[in-house]
């Protein structure tokens, strides 16, 4: 098995929608899902991330952009096509340590004649607007004709598999037979948002061009160019396909000419030239990422799945965009960001990228103003941040949906589920604590966490007849239940959120006095309101079982029906159970990590014997119906002891897309999932925490089969190299360090080696 591979080596057409997902190819600024071009059948997508149109769906959602992937073989007046011809040899390959993607197979006409075909394919992480394919053609029982075409689609729709739903999102502006090349550019209806595709071919083999004769034609919303040639038996011609992909999102000239220019300087440089930078930078980035299992050959293929994936996703030269819960793979959950960025994906980014997870962060620094005019809409004060934000932070979520059995629903969850204000406040706390980046809290991080704050005073409820403060109207994590009164998950990260706020607020005082009063004019604070988010966090009301040992999830949840899960599916997933009568929102049964999910965010509030006590508790009423819940029950699960379980969750979460064991791979990846796989990981099977002095903290424990665990982080501007084996620790760093080993404390430099025994 090769470790770095993905592989697929049968054709089953039902399948390409879900290959197109695992196989799709992003740099961060775009992403082009895995489509064939040999093949109509899938849902092809071309996604520039940040841009994003309403028209007549129900909200905002991000635009599947004009289609550059089209190429056509014609031999003499055949075309292969995938789904027409018999296949042999059919393999596709994702190379997930360039970067790249093969696809090899033959093809026989109904004519009889067979064509050996092998493509690679790579979006460029050099330069973020270049994207390129290498087709190698080989006859194999002929001699004659053939007829290759480029073309662009600009007919291209979002939903193309939803009848019902399906919109498209622009007009084709302008189509161009552009020399070299074609183009064709669109324009969103809202906006007026300009995207710019431009490709182009050159063909080759031993004696040089190969092209006799070119044919430009405009077919609607479609351009092409085709060009004739002439192949013989057992001679390969390459052909190499360049693109160019512009949007004036970020880049304010013509784009016509600045594609035309770029495209000419991508021909000069040339395809080899372009392939190996994008190498060179995906080395790098593996250099930083990577985590290496020994023992294990199918939990070492799934981690690397899921860290490409995160780490193609994003990138550090835009502070307008965030990954959506899909990531840039499919248009699921229509593009839209939601926590999963903060709680899930972000930490990955702290500990291996910080520059992405700054540039992450800065999304959400720059649509504070979206955040509140969400809270003036709803009558609240400060910043209430989208459950589904997209270009302008916004409340873009569906108003309705439909429920498990196909059931038109209203959705709640953007009125209700406020926890993501402290979900990005967590956020920016831990990329500080792992960073000590002063410029970025005293410049951005304290204002949203002063006005996520100043939001829960102007949300939170006292109750006089209990002294104390409530939060009524809420859904937590557990989506299934809804209009719940005190979440516990809610109101804890309401009160770290206030108390947060406070300390930063008297932190800044003392680091820049001028930047507090000027935060504290802007936003209209004073002490008056300082001393009530004291008291407001001092009395947040957190239910909890008599003895205390359990957290009550919400407020009345002990009183509810508790059905048993006893059935698992083939996956060893939760069946649902009979629910004796009741609706799934009367029973104890929940939907994912809800306390468990506190437990994990904020380890050090919680005794082992509390944590433990609920783990037991909500574990065997967990459906996992959210690919966010194997990662964190893994997590969880190991700091208790329930080791068995844990490595189960941990290769249920990394394996979450490549055994599609959610059911709905096709429509993009699950982000969310790839960054608790990491965590599960890191956070789980090291134990790596950050304690109340803000020390690092391991505590590793390594399933019996793995011989070695080894992987890199940043901590506060130092890289630390750590390899966990059988009998030994080994502890490297670039800098001086503080680190706790199974709670005994180390000093480490980058002078000497750590090596301890286990």
């Amino acid at each position: 098995m090769d470790l770095w591979k993905i592989s697929l080596n049968e054709y089953n057409n039902y399948d390409n929608k879900k290959y197109e997902t695992l196989f799709t190819l992003a740099n961060g600024y775009r992403g082009i899902r895995g489509a064939l071009e040999f093949s109509s059948k899938g849902n092809r997508g071309n996604y520039i991330a940040g841009i994003f149109d309403k028209s007549q769906s129900q909200v905002t959602e991000i635009v599947n952009l004009q289609d550059p992937l089209g190429f056509n073989i014609y031999i003499e007046d055949e075309k292969v096509d995938m789904d027409e011809c018999v296949l042999d040899n059919f393999n596709r390959e994702l190379d997930m340590q360039s970067g790249v993607l093969n696809t090899r197979f033959i093809a026989t006409t109904k004519k009889g004649k067979s064509i050996d075909i092998r493509c690679e394919r790579f979006v460029s992480r050099n330069k973020i607007n270049r994207w390129a394919s290498k087709y190698e053609l080989t006859p194999l029982n002929f001699n004659g004709k053939v007829f290759i075409e480029n073309y662009i689609d600009g007919s291209v729709t979002n939903g193309a598999w939803d009848v019902m739903n399906k919109n498209k999102h622009f007009k084709v502006k302008s189509i161009f037979d552009s020399n070299p090349g074609i183009a064709l550019t669109i324009e969103t209806n809202d906006n007026n948002m300009k995207s710019l595709e431009l490709t182009t071919l050159m063909g080759e083999n031993e004696r040089g061009n190969i092209f006799k004769t070119r044919r430009y034609s405009e077919f609607g919303e479609t351009v092409s160019e085709v060009y004739e040639t002439y192949m013989t038996e057992g001679k390969t011609a390459t052909i190499f396909k360049y693109g160019i992909s512009l949007s004036d999102k970020d880049m304010k000239c013509d784009l016509f000419t600045a594609g035309t220019s770029e495209l000419k300087d991508f021909i000069k440089d040339g395809y080899g030239a372009e392939l190996e930078e994008h190498k060179k930078i995906w080395r790098k980035i593996w250099d930083e990422i990577d985590i290496k299992i020994s023992g294990d050959e199918k939990a070492q293929l799934g981690i690397r799945f899921n860290l490409f994936q995160l780490a193609a996703s994003a990138y550090d030269g835009d502070t307008k965009v965030s990954i959506a819960a899909k990531a840039l793979h499919g248009e699921g959950y229509k593009g839209h960001i939601f926590w999963d960025t903060e709680v899930f994906m972000l930490p990955f980014f702290i500990y291996t990228r910080p520059k992405v997870a700054k540039a992450l962060l800065m999304y959400r620094y720059n649509t504070l103003k979206g955040a509140r005019e969400n809270a003036a809409i709803t009558g609240y004060k400060g910043a209430r941040f989208a459950w589904e934000a997209a270009d302008e932070g916004l409340e873009v979520t569906p108003k309705w949906g439909f429920d498990y059995d196909g059931n038109a629903v209203r959705i709640w969850t953007g009125d209700e589920e406020y926890h993501i204000n402290s979900d990005i406040a967590f956020g920016i706390v831990e990329y500080y604590r792992a960073t000590n980046d002063k410029e970025f809290l005293v410049n951005y991080g304290i204002e949203i966490l002063l006005d996520t704050a100043k939001f829960w005073q102007s949300r939170v409820e006292y109750s006089k007849a209990e002294d104390r403060y409530e939060i009524s109207s809420v859904i937590g994590p557990d989506e299934f239940h809804e209009h719940v009164d005190n979440n516990v998950f809610t109101n804890y990260l309401a009160k770290w959120n206030i108390e947060k706020a406070l300390f930063f607020k008297d932190w800044l005082k003392t680091e820049d006095n001028v930047v507090y009063k000027v935060l504290c004019s802007k936003l209209g604070l004073n002490d008056e309101d300082f001393k009530l988010w004291d008291i407001m966090a001092e009395k947040m009301y957190i239910p909890k079982s008599e003895d205390g040992m359990i957290i009550e999830q919400f407020q009345g949840y002990f009183d509810l029906a508790d059905i048993k899960i006893t059935q698992y599916d083939e996956n060893e997933m939760p069946v649902w159970p009979d629910f004796e009568g009741n609706k799934l929102g009367e029973t104890q049964l929940i939907k994912q990590a809800d306390v468990a999910q506190l437990m994990i965010m904020l380890p050090e509030e919680f005794t082992d014997e509390v944590k433990k006590s609920n783990y037991e508790y909500y574990e065997k009423r967990t459906m996992h119906k959210s690919s966010l819940s194997p990662s964190m029950y893994s997590i969880l699960g190991l700091a208790v002891g329930d080791r068995q379980n844990a490595y189960k969750y941990f290769m249920k979460a990394i394996f979450t897309d490549l055994e599609d064991n959610q059911g709905n791979t096709d429509f993009g990846l699950h982000a969310a999932a790839s960054g608790g796989s990491w965590q599960s990981a890191i956070f789980g099977f090291v134990g790596l925490r950050v304690n109340k002095e803000g020390i690092l903290n391991i505590n590793p424990w390594l399933p019996e089969q793995w011989e070695d665990l080894s992987f890199n982080i940043n901590w506060k501007g130092s890289r630390v190299s750590i390899s966990i084996l059988k009998d030994k620790i080994k502890v490297d760093s670039t800098g001086k360090i503080t680190l706790n080993i199974y709670d005994k404390k180390y000093l480490i430099d980058k002078e000497k080696q750590l090596v301890i025994a286990r």
